[in-house]
């Protein structure tokens, strides 16, 4: 496996100063991970719908297909999936049980805004409290800028039964949740939440004028403190893929990219204040190629863990292929850790480098990122009969989950145009836990 994506060690405890090393995902060295050592059930058909897409008339587009998946999983093995049903402009909530079944006979409808597109949700479940689930998603409103978007946020107090009425938190005309990389050229979904032990919510987002901001919930999610500016991103440089996670001691973590550079590399920013303040951002991993599409992870030794996606001829061209006889690039990767930090990194597939995916590849490590399992596919995540893969409104999603025990659940979704779209579920075992 080449070094298409990355993980880079820091030292938590000191910050970026002391760099710890850097680990490639490369072919294991005898005595490694291997490559059997997950055990994957039959895919879950999570939601269905249309595969039409029309021309974009802002919240008048004909859009009819469900697209943009994400997942989080409790200690317990319950994994909850949002989705977005682009016939109704809303966000959608399941919950699959530890034995599969739903809890919901019907989906729940989180952002109740079927006039206004809301699209690409992240979600946070927590084992501490069940009943409690948080959303995150990107509404498509138009405030008088130039770009439309909003961040929303909604919370359940009931175990996903009902969601509160939805909060704006950016408040914006800069059209927040689109991450640039060109001034014609953007995904939209850059955005991210997390959650810590003590209950404080972190939510981040970039917006298509550059700017990247932050904002926190010191109760619960009844209410979020004023966005404060993280990078300025105004002109050049806009900031694009934010990825959250926290750490002990107050620690927040923030990694992002940046547009409108052919050799952009990962930025990084550390809170050791619970978020009420951030550090001067820093450049880390350097080099000559176009980095992106950042995931970090932080584990019990207090490790941040980052992985991204590289293309050394610049955006838009062939992001390096751990899978190269098949796949001509991969990006957008996903990354969760076990209990025991057994890394988990998932990735998607691309036949050509301009393509839609076409399924996920995967693997794992079991000695903290030093080497890593063969690169393989999620089984039948590629299926040339359902089409392509989706993220029609972009492809920054959050679409891995573990928990504790070596529970992971994935999440996809498929569109063959005027056909069929469908949401798809993966659940699987790491066999040594």
């Amino acid at each position: 496996m080449t070094a298409a994506i990355r993980s880079i060690f820091l030292a938590a405890s000191s910050g970026l100063a002391a760099l710890l090393g850097v680990a490639m995902i490369a072919a294991p060295t005898s005595g490694a991970a291997g490559s059997s050592g997950v055990t994957w059930e039959k895919r879950i058909k999570v939601a269905s719908g249309d595969a039409y897409k029309g021309p974009w008339r802002m919240n008048k587009s004909k859009f009819h297909y469900v697209d943009d998946p994400t997942a989080a999983i409790t200690e317990e093995g319950a994994v909850g999936v949002a989705w977005v049903d682009q016939s109704r402009k809303d966000i959608f909530f399941q919950v699959y049980e530890p034995d599969g079944g739903k809890r919901f006979k019907e989906p729940v409808n989180v952002s109740r805004s079927p006039k206004i597109f809301s699209w690409l949700p992240r979600l946070v479940l927590t084992s501490a409290d069940p009943s409690r689930m948080y959303i995150l998603w990107q509404e498509i409103v138009f405030s008088g800028g130039t770009h439309g978007g909003e961040i929303f946020f909604a919370r359940s107090i009931d175990g996903g039964k009902t969601f509160s009425k939805p909060i704006d938190l950016s408040n914006t005309i800069a059209g927040a949740g689109k991450g640039r990389l060109t001034k014609d050229y953007w995904h939209n979904g850059s955005l991210d939440i997390a959650l810590t032990p003590r209950g404080n919510l972190y939510a981040a987002w970039t917006e298509y004028e550059g700017a990247l901001r932050f904002s926190r919930s010191t109760d619960g999610g009844k209410s979020f403190a004023e966005p404060m500016r993280i990078w300025d991103g105004s002109g050049a440089n806009p900031a694009r893929g934010p990825s959250l996670a926290v750490g002990t001691g107050g620690a927040v973590y923030l990694a992002w990219t940046v547009g409108e550079d052919k050799a952009a590399d990962i930025h990084f920013a550390k809170s050791a204040d619970h978020g009420r303040s951030f550090g001067e951002p820093r450049i880390v991993a350097q080099s000559d190629g176009h980095a992106d599409a950042p995931k970090i992870a932080v584990d019990q030794k207090g490790t941040v863990h980052l992985v991204y996606g590289e293309s050394p001829s610049g955006p838009l061209e062939r992001y390096q292929s751990p899978e190269a006889k098949r796949w001509e690039s991969v990006n957008f990767p996903g990354l969760s850790l076990d209990g025991e930090d057994n890394l988990y990194v998932t990735w998607e597939l691309f036949p050509q480098p301009i393509s839609y995916p076409q399924g996920l590849g995967f693997t794992y490590s079991r000695d903290g990122g030093r080497t890593f399992a063969p690169p393989a596919e999620i089984p039948t995540s590629v299926d040339l009969a359902l089409g392509s893969s989706g993220g029609r409104q972009g492809l920054l999603m959050k679409k891995l989950t573990v928990n504790a025990e070596g529970a992971i659940a994935a999440v996809h979704s498929t569109f063959k145009r005027n056909k069929s779209s469908h949401i798809w579920l993966f659940r699987g075992q790491a066999a040594w836990r």
